[in-house]
């Protein structure tokens, strides 16, 4: 298959970008790594009237560190995150779950903000801002709003973003002193689409105990689900095999996931707890946890 016909937009700023936005009135799309969108073109599941292409924009290719977040422009390819050493050392939960995705083929051309607006439920990028409650900037003419992920992803590939508007930045809340980190995903093949994933996040206090805990499956349902029941069952509580056990068996009750030819409902439910289970003890681990 070949596209449809389209006229070829290139802008050299975000206020060209959105001039052009508005010129289309809801009938351009917008071209960074294309991994989605060329593929959804070419099978014609995608007819834009235009392209509008934002790789001349180096202003929205940047990774940086300020005030307690680290900030990702838009058009940042997926490798420069998986090769940074800002984002290892002070997100390192981000690193490892960016190296899940696709191939390095696919990394290479891939930005941070078009997997974000593709909104596909399982993709990691979206996982990890689910987890962290990331801050997603987006701008229109004369203004820019922040949303965090639970207003951002709507449904299944749906986001909140209006035609007139572009995603300029995502930044990430820095790791927490005392904290650990595990992603787990299952696939048939690395690199394919993942049918459940899991993160978590685990930060221990003082105390020896749990004070602050956030869990996420992707697979799971339309868009990425934080799975706050096993959170309050964590928070409060010494790592240990049992607490463990107990926070992932919250998992399937959360869960909402929509059965394929890759796995039934049933199916992805359990598999949900067991990786939840598995990257709790990955978190507890990297966490300086003893069980």
């Amino acid at each position: 298959m070949k596209p449809s016909a389209f006229k070829y937009v290139r802008v050299a700023s975000v206020e060209e970008t959105l001039s052009a936005l508005s010129e289309y009135r809801g009938e351009a799309k917008i071209l960074a790594g294309g991994q989605s969108l060329v593929p959804m073109m070419n099978f014609r599941l995608a007819q834009p009237a235009a392209l509008i292409d934002i790789n001349p924009l180096k202003e929205l290719d940047y990774v940086r560190v300020e005030d307690g977040w680290l900030h990702v422009g838009a058009r940042t390819r997926q490798r420069t995150l998986e090769q940074s050493t800002q984002v290892k050392e002070n997100c390192p939960l981000l690193a490892e779950a960016v190296r899940w995705i696709g191939h390095p083929q696919t990394r290479n051309r891939g930005t941070v903000g078009g997997s974000l607006v593709h909104g596909d439920s399982t993709a990691e990028l979206a996982l990890v801002a689910t987890l962290l409650d990331a801050r997603i900037v987006i701008q229109r003419k004369g203004k820019s709003r922040a949303v965090g992920p639970a207003d951002f992803f709507e449904d299944l590939m749906t986001t909140h973003i209006d035609e007139d508007e572009v995603l300029t930045q995502v930044s990430f809340p820095l790791a927490p002193p005392r904290s650990g980190w595990g992603f787990r995903e299952l696939c048939i093949r690395h690199g394919d689409f993942a049918i459940v994933a899991a993160a978590v996040q685990l930060t221990v206090g003082e105390d020896g105990r749990f004070s602050d805990a956030r869990v996420a499956v992707s697979g799971g349902g339309p868009k990425p689900l934080r799975i706050h029941q096993a959170e309050q069952a964590l928070v409060g509580q010494e790592g240990n095999g049992k607490v463990f056990e107990e926070a992932a068996a919250c998992v399937p009750d959360t869960v909402r996931p929509l059965a394929d030819q890759k796995g039934s409902e049933a199916y992805r439910r359990e598999m949900a707890r067991v990786f939840v289970r598995r990257a709790l003890d990955d978190a507890g681990s990297r966490a300086g946890v003893r069980q």
